[in-house]
């Protein structure tokens, strides 16, 4: 089903219905500025063909509703009121809290949140600090990558990381952050270790092989499910709270400034009920 007819230039004329559905009509003023600038004719016409589509299937919708349900019209309109009036009421707020929050939160703030509501960062799964390297079987050198994996010294970890990096299929070398374990060892065969908890807690390097590829794992530090999170790994979590709670207090500040403000230039009335 194309509408490509009524599609004659850059733009479609004011007022010529595009569709109808009974008698509930389409028109092209309905569809003013769905379609970016800039872009092809032919892309133009795909956007509009879906747009009406889109409301034709809508508007079948509807009509079958209304044929199989009763309606409290008062009701219905008394909810769209409401709705048209929250939307209103985000937006307005949206736009406010975009003019006037502060988006700076500093390490202290971060540090005292985490320590006032140190209950919560618990941890959902067990996550580590270490290297994760992913290799084929006929990679060079492995004698060589295997000492370089157990050595401490900074030159060889940085020939470490340049042989990961130059030969691994899969590789994560920075153990300064901490990670998911789970996400670390997805799609190996260590998902398949029964027991991810002991096997943490035993196993600081291991590696072991499939078909074609064997797979490295070295642990510098661990934390297990359930133990208190490092204020790390929550701190992204805790830096869109603070933020959150800014946005809410601005929010309230906002209703409560134009409320008193009303209350002065007395702008509204309550009247007694008798």
């Amino acid at each position: 089903m194309q509408f490509k007819k009524v599609i004659n230039g850059d733009e479609l004329p004011t007022g010529k219905p595009l569709a109808s559905v009974g008698d509930i009509y389409l028109y092209t003023k309905d569809i003013d500025g769905i379609v970016p600038s800039g872009i092809s004719k032919e892309d133009s016409a795909s956007l509009i063909d879906r747009h009406i589509k889109s409301w034709i299937k809508k508007q079948l919708l509807i009509a079958e509703a209304q044929k199989q349900l009763t309606f409290d019209e008062v009701e219905l309109e008394r909810r769209v009121l409401d709705y048209r009036y929250a939307l209103m009421m985000h937006e307005f707020e949206k736009y406010n809290i975009a003019l006037n929050i502060d988006t700076n939160i500093t390490e202290e703030e971060i540090e005292s949140y985490y320590k006032e509501n140190i209950e919560n960062f618990e941890l959902k799964q067990n996550i580590i600090r270490g290297y994760f390297i992913q290799l084929s079987k006929s990679v060079p050198k492995l004698a060589r990558f295997r000492y370089l994996l157990r050595s401490k010294r900074p030159q060889d970890i940085e020939e470490l990381k340049s042989y990961a990096f130059s030969y691994g299929t899969k590789v994560h070398l920075d153990d300064s952050i901490w990670v998911n374990f789970e996400d670390v060892i997805n799609n190996t065969p260590l998902m398949d270790i029964p027991n991810k908890t002991d096997f943490l807690r035993r196993n600081n390097l291991y590696e072991i092989p499939d078909d074609n590829y064997i797979y490295f794992l070295k642990i510098s530090q661990y934390k297990i499910q359930d133990e208190t999170s490092p204020l790390e790994f929550v701190r992204d979590d805790i830096q869109k709270i603070i933020l959150n709670k800014r946005k809410v207090k601005l929010a309230k500040k906002l209703e409560d400034d134009i409320y008193e403000n009303a209350v002065e230039n007395e702008d509204f009335k309550i009247y007694k009920q008798e």
